[in-house]
């Protein structure tokens, strides 16, 4: 069963005297990229943290947001008075205004907030892991469900592509004789003396180099492995991007040898579905 790369997820927890909450987004992406979000005091369990992430979303452009409110007494946060009063002084000597407007502005200035570092409750981390857990759970459960609407789609689009190579088996001998018709057409308006067995191996040899069984035979067989693929236990959206490029590839030649404008017809839709295919492949974890 396939997963999408898209997903979110949220929890939160509440501790005697602060919420903290952990809330992941995740977008497509060619490989694990994680933007964290951490408060300064938590820094030190960050990357356990993001171990945890890689663990379960393996793959995709993830937000990590950790989000700490103080709902108690508790604050790590004091104002460095010496900073704010010589910031106060040196704004006075620039600029006028009264005292009010000169602590509001040094106290958004560097350095204004003292923060005490201190160890982290252990307590409370095992509470942060848990949410963690909680949030992971969640986003997994919204990967699968966009995963299933991919794989229907995929289905979908599989059928299609089988049902066009279907009608291009059915008039590939009807292409093969409108070949050979127009041929045999171009010799006769030329009205020149021809050898009638040379002609003929002349004929084939350039009907072979127009043959499409090889590649009937293989665009079979490619979408047959990407149905496999969908249906296996592990989300490989790599491994689906190879066999769309191979689907590509014979399309292509068969594209190339038809000379037929009714087979030509066809492969341009069978393109425009495995289109659509290559562009929902990117958001395949």
């Amino acid at each position: 069963m396939i997963q999408s790369m898209t997903g979110f997820g949220k929890h939160i927890v509440q501790l005697p005297s602060k919420k903290i909450t952990i809330e992941l987004k995740s977008l497509n992406s060619k490989s694990l990229d994680i933007n964290a979000r951490i408060p300064q005091f938590y820094r030190g369990k960050e990357l356990e943290l993001r171990k945890m992430i890689a663990d379960v979303l393996v793959r995709g452009k993830v937000d990590f947001g950790l989000y700490v409110e103080i709902t108690g007494e508790e604050t790590t946060a004091e104002v460095n008075e010496a900073v704010v009063k010589k910031y106060m002084k040196q704004l006075a000597n620039i600029a006028d205004g009264d005292k009010v407007k000169l602590l509001e502005m040094a106290l958004r200035l560097p350095d204004a907030m003292k923060t005490e570092k201190g160890d982290i409750d252990e307590t409370e981390y095992e509470s942060i892991k848990e949410a963690m857990k909680q949030a992971l759970s969640e986003i997994k459960i919204f990967r699968d469900e966009e995963g299933q609407v991919l794989e229907k789609d995929f289905i979908a689009r599989l059928k299609n592509l089988n049902r066009l190579l279907d009608d291009v088996k059915a008039i590939d001998p009807e292409r093969l004789d409108t070949v050979r018709e127009r041929l045999e057409k171009a010799v006769a308006d030329l009205k020149v003396e021809l050898d009638a067995n040379r002609f003929e191996q002349e004929l084939i040899y350039y009907l072979e180099k127009y043959d499409i069984t090889e590649e009937k035979v293989r665009l079979a067989n490619h979408l047959g492995y990407f149905e496999t693929t969908l249906e296996s236990n592990d989300s490989n959206g790599k491994k689906l991007g190879f066999i769309a490029q191979e689907i590509g590839r014979e399309i292509n030649t068969i594209g190339s040898k038809a000379n037929y404008a009714p087979m030509q017809q066809l492969v341009v839709q069978m393109k425009d579905e495995l289109e659509k295919i290559k562009e929902q492949m990117l958001n395949v974890l």
